[in-house]
């Protein structure tokens, strides 16, 4: 890297701190319902039962139907834990674990875009892409709030770049190497195992990912990765069990780590919405709770959730065509980048200000670079963004859709925009030779 590339690394790096730490001070040491992220309620108030002593539990009836003092695993455990360690260390200021967060995914969430449009492309990619990254008006917001959602990003890009690290020795316009060897291997498949267990531990739906990603890293490495996989799978069973056991001790059955998944499959697909989903219900459509049968409600958190699992596979085995109508309604209120009447002023204009300005040139890198690639791209690493963007975003069109959960793959195509950036300054003729220069 030139000393003119570091410094405009270090530059937005810092940048992207400071406007990240400038949010956390702005949404202050109160935590209040905004746009987007009511989740913060609960783990915040999660969080502050825990340290005074009640375990994971609220204090009255919470979302989505656990009585008051009943156990809840509906909430990810490890970040419920990162608020409580911060609380318990500098007591109750949720500030500070604002600022705390995002210096952390101010600093890691860039310059893991900027490694991963390197290593595929270019150092000059690898910067535009982390510029957009510090400055995109979604990762900012999402930052300072008390929720999964950053820590989650970072943890996916890391994973997707230790992935495409390890099914080929040296990235397509970067000097760097990723030995064979074994102690190298080793260190991937801990790494790799390390980046997914965070991310499941903070969103459990990632775990519907991993299979998708182990097959193509075995595949495309010509099948010599097998045992950082199964290392990397290993590690990802040990972080997961403790919460296995812990959950089979407080609810006397088997609850893999997070009680969501049935809620989610029951509303997502309830015959209520006939064949167009909306994302959160009308008042004129009633309340969540009143969906669920009255007889299921005395049922503890995770034998409700199970009970709502089997209801909702059962809408979609009953009537598969409304299912399939459903999903694809699913599409549109997923990539939604227009302001909307029904949307608050701020998310109409964080939505337009990021993935509507960024959109064209997301939707230009992805073509760029899947034309500038020698074929069959199958097995090259630049495959393995592909892989994900469409394997998650199907996860959600199959299931419950909100612009949030879009960010992940936001985090991704912003890498493709970083593409498009570089790609349109060349062919701009008084751009070209800075562009040329700064190469």
């Amino acid at each position: 890297m030139s000393k003119l590339h570091r410094r405009i690394l270090i530059l937005t790096l810092a940048a992207s701190v400071i406007v990240r730490v400038l949010a956390a001070i702005y949404l202050g040491n109160n935590v209040e319902v905004l746009p987007g992220t009511f989740d913060q309620i609960s783990y915040h108030n999660l969080a502050l039962r825990v340290v005074a002593g009640n375990g994971f539990t609220f204090g009255e009836p919470w979302w989505p139907a656990t009585a008051a003092g009943a156990p809840t695993a509906h909430w990810s455990y490890l970040y419920t834990g990162y608020l409580i360690l911060i609380y318990k260390i500098f007591g109750l200021n949720p500030l500070v674990a604002r600022i705390i967060q995002a210096v952390i995914v101010g600093l890691l969430q860039p310059y893991l875009a900027y490694r991963i449009a390197r290593y595929l492309f270019n150092p000059l990619t690898g910067l535009a892409a982390a510029i957009l990254t510090a400055i995109y008006t979604y990762f900012i917001y999402y930052s300072a709030t008390l929720m999964t959602e950053p820590f989650y990003i970072v943890a996916i890009l890391a994973s997707l770049w230790i992935g495409m690290r390890m099914v080929r020795k040296e990235g397509a316009g970067d000097i760097e190497t990723a030995s064979s060897g074994n102690k190298e291997n080793l260190w991937m498949g801990l790494g790799l195992g390390l980046t997914l267990g965070i991310a499941v531990l903070m969103r459990q739906l990632f775990l519907l990912f991993i299979p998708f990603l182990f097959i193509w890293i075995w595949w495309a490495s010509g099948k010599r990765m097998w045992r950082s996989l199964l290392i990397s799978g290993s590690l990802i069973v040990l972080m997961v069990l403790p919460f296995t056991i812990f959950n089979y001790l407080r609810f006397d059955r088997f609850v893999l780590l997070n009680t969501n998944a049935g809620y989610a499959l029951f509303w997502s697909n309830h015959p209520i919405y006939g064949t167009q989903f909306v994302p959160i219900l009308t008042d004129e459509m009633g309340s969540y709770l009143e969906l669920i049968p009255e007889e299921l409600l005395s049922l503890d958190e995770a034998a409700l959730d199970q009970e709502l699992l089997k209801i909702g596979i059962g809408f979609v085995v009953q009537d598969p065509l409304r299912y399939l109508a459903l999903s694809i309604s699913r599409i549109p209120p997923f990539f939604v980048f227009w302001p909307s009447s029904s949307s608050s002023l701020i998310s109409n204009i964080s939505r337009v200000s990021s993935f509507g300005i960024m959109l064209p040139f997301m939707l230009y890198g992805l073509f760029r670079s899947y034309i500038e690639r020698a074929k069959p791209l199958i097995k090259q690493p630049l495959f393995l963004l592909y892989l994900f963007m469409l394997v998650y975003t199907g996860i959600h069109i199959l299931t419950w859709t909100l612009i949030r959960y879009r960010m992940p793959v936001d985090a991704v195509l912003v890498i493709f925009a970083g593409l498009a950036v570089v790609d349109l300054m060349e062919r701009v003729p008084l751009l070209k030779k800075w562009v040329s220069a700064a190469a």
